[in-house]
C-alpha cells in the first residue's frame, strides 16, 4: 500500500502543477481551452473487429500417426535442416529459437490448434504449415459455431505457410489480402485468432520492425509486432486498420516461451505469393543457383571488391552438377548481381534467384580477385532432394603431424597430405595449409577457427605450403587485420578477418 500511496501521491503533484498552469487563464478572466477532439477511430477498432472476425477460423488437426518428436526447432521439418554444408553457427541459431515460435495449442493430446483466415469466400483458407504439418485431415471452425472437415491441404514448408479447402455450400466472409510494403514501423495492427484455444480474441499494437529475417524458414520476410500473439495464434491475421491482412501471425522471440512483447507475422506479399503458386499447382516452384554464400563484414567486403561493389555476398560452396557450376562460378566469388539486379546480401540473392524465369539464361556478374566477370546461369527448378544430411567436422586434426607455430595469430598448421584429406573429408587434389591447433583466447579462438580447418589464401595470397603461408603472416599487418579465406570439410570456403581485438579475455 505504501508504494502505490508513494506513486499516487506522486502523480497527484505532476498533475496539480498541470493544474495550475492549465488553471492560469481562467484566472484571468479567460474561458478554459477547449478539449481536442479525439476521431472516434482512435478510441475504438470495433468497426475493423466486426469487419474481420467473422472470417477468422480456428483449426484443429489430426497428425497421420503419432510419431517420437526429434530436437528440431517448433517449425518442425525446418528446410534448412541437413542442408550440405551448414555451419554449425546456424544450427545453433535454430535450437536458440527452439521454444520461440507459438506453436499450436494442444487442445487434445495427439492434435495441434491453431488459428487461418478465409481468403476466398468460396472456401479458402490460409494458416501456418506448421499448423497442420503431418495431419491427414483438419477440422475448420468458423466463428459462427459451423464446423467443416477437410482433407484438401497444399502447403510449402519453406515460408511456413498452407491453405486449406473446406466445401462451403455458400459464399463465407473473407479478408483481402493488403501490401505488407505500404505499412510503416509505427503503424497500428491488430492480431486475431485463438491464443491457447480462446477463439475470437484480438489484441492490439503497432508495427515495431519490418524485413526480420530470423533464421526460422528458408524463405522469409517477417513483419515484427508488439500485439500480443500466443500459442494458438499461429496462423492467424495480423491485419491494418482498413481490415486488410498485411500479415501471417506465425512466431514469438521468447524467453519464457509466452509472449514477451516481440511478435513475428509473416508478410502478406510474401504469402500472396505463395498462396497463388499453391492455388495454381498446388506446389511453388522456385529456381536454383546451386550455391551456398557468406554475407560479409563491411570491411572484408571492401578488402575483397574495392570501391567496386556494394555487395558484401560471398560464395562459400558451388554444389557439384548445379547451374552454378555450369556457369563457371567459383568459391570466393562476390556476386554483384544476377538477371540484371543488384545483389546487396544473401536474402536479395535468395529471393531473385527463387523468382527468376526458369530454363532460360541470365547474366551473373561476379568480382573474381578483385576483377569483374560476367557468367552466363541457366537457372533450374529448386531440386526436391535439396536437403540431406552432412556430417560434423572433424575437431582433432593433428594426426601427430610435424606443424609450425603461427604465434601472432595463435594456431599451429601442417601441410595437407592426401591422406589427411581423406581423414578429414576434403576432397581429392584440395590445396592448402591445415590447422591443427588453435591457442585458447588467441586472435584465431576469437574469430571462431577451428582445427580441421584449411587455409586457401592470406590477405588473397594464395598459400599451398606451411611455408608459403608461413611468409604470407609475417608480411601481414595485424594492425591492419589479416584476411583469410578458409575452408572446412562440409562449410565451403568463408572469409575470415583476424585482429588483436578478437582475442577472447
Amino acid at each position: 500500500m505504501k508504494r502505490f500511496l508513494t506513486g499516487f501521491g506522486l502523480a497527484l503533484a505532476i498533475l496539480g502543477c498541470a493544474g495550475y498552469w492549465a488553471a492560469t487563464p481562467f484566472l484571468h478572466g479567460k474561458p478554459p481551452p477547449q478539449a481536442v477532439h479525439i476521431p472516434a477511430d482512435l478510441t475504438s477498432y470495433r468497426d475493423v473487429v466486426k469487419g474481420t472476425l467473422p472470417a477468422v477460423v480456428s483449426i484443429e488437426s489430426t497428425p497421420k500417426a503419432m510419431v517420437a518428436r526429434t530436437k528440431l526447432p517448433q517449425f518442425n521439418g525446418n528446410p534448412f535442416e541437413g542442408i550440405p554444408g551448414l555451419p554449425d553457427e546456424l544450427r545453433k541459431r535454430f535450437e536458440e529459437f527452439e521454444h520461440q515460435t507459438p506453436a499450436p495449442h494442444n487442445s487434445h493430446p495427439g492434435r495441434a490448434f491453431g488459428s487461418g483466415f478465409i481468403i476466398d469466400p468460396k472456401g479458402i483458407i490460409l494458416t501456418n504449415d506448421h499448423v497442420i504439418r503431418g495431419a491427414d485431415r483438419v477440422e475448420v471452425q468458423l466463428q459462427d459455431g459451423r464446423k467443416f472437415t477437410s482433407r484438401d491441404i497444399k502447403k510449402d514448408p519453406k515460408t511456413d505457410l498452407a491453405i486449406v479447402r473446406i466445401d462451403a455450400k455458400e459464399p463465407l466472409p473473407y479478408l483481402e489480402l493488403g501490401d505488407s510494403s505500404a505499412m510503416e514501423i509505427g503503424d497500428r495492427v491488430l492480431a486475431i485468432g485463438a491464443p491457447l484455444g480462446l477463439r475470437g480474441s484480438v489484441t492490439s499494437g503497432i508495427i515495431s520492425a519490418k524485413g526480420r529475417d530470423i533464421h526460422m524458414n528458408m524463405y522469409e520476410d517477417f513483419l515484427q509486432t508488439d500485439a500480443a500473439i500466443n500459442p494458438g495464434n499461429s496462423g492467424g491475421p495480423l491485419v491494418n486498420l482498413a481490415g486488410q491482412v498485411i500479415g501471417i501471425n506465425s512466431a514469438i522471440k521468447s524467453e519464457t516461451g509466452g509472449f514477451q512483447g516481440v511478435g513475428l507475422a509473416i508478410s502478406s506479399n510474401l504469402a500472396r505469393e505463395v498462396m497463388d503458386q499453391l492455388l495454381k499447382d498446388g506446389m511453388v516452384h522456385r529456381g536454383y543457383l546451386g550455391i551456398q554464400v557468406q554475407t560479409l563484414d563491411p570491411e572484408v567486403a571492401s578488402r575483397l571488391g574495392g570501391a567496386n561493389t556494394s555487395s558484401n555476398v560471398a560464395v562459400t560452396t558451388v554444389m557439384a552438377g548445379s547451374p552454378a557450376a555450369h556457369a563457371g562460378l567459383k568459391e570466393g566469388d562476390i556476386v554483384t548481381s544476377i538477371a540484371g539486379k543488384p545483389v546487396k546480401d544473401g536474402r536479395d540473392l535468395q529471393r531473385i534467384v527463387a523468382t527468376a524465369p526458369l530454363g532460360k539464361p541470365v547474366e551473373l556478374n561476379v568480382l573474381r580477385d578483385g576483377t569483374a566477370k560476367t557468367l552466363k546461369v541457366t537457372i533450374q527448378e529448386q531440386p526436391r532432394g535439396f536437403a540431406s544430411a552432412a556430417g560434423a567436422v572433424p575437431e582433432d586434426a593433428s594426426q601427430e603431424a610435424e606443424t609450425t607455430s603461427l604465434d601472432k595469430v595463435g594456431v599451429r598448421i601442417t601441410d595437407l597430405t592426401g591422406e589427411r584429406a581423406k581423414q578429414l573429408g576434403y576432397p581429392e587434389k584440395t590445396e592448402g595449409v591445415l590447422i591443427t591447433d588453435v591457442e585458447a583466447d588467441s586472435v584465431a579462438d576469437g574469430a571462431g577457427l577451428k582445427s580441421g580447418t584449411l587455409i586457401l589464401k592470406v590477405d588473397q595470397m594464395r598459400v599451398r605450403t606451411v611455408e608459403e603461408a608461413r611468409k604470407a603472416f609475417e608480411g601481414s599487418s595485424m594492425d591492419k587485420g589479416v584476411l583469410l579465406q578458409v575452408r572446412t570439410p562440409k562449410g565451403g570456403t568463408t572469409y575470415v578477418l583476424l585482429k588483436p581485438t578478437q582475442a577472447v579475455r
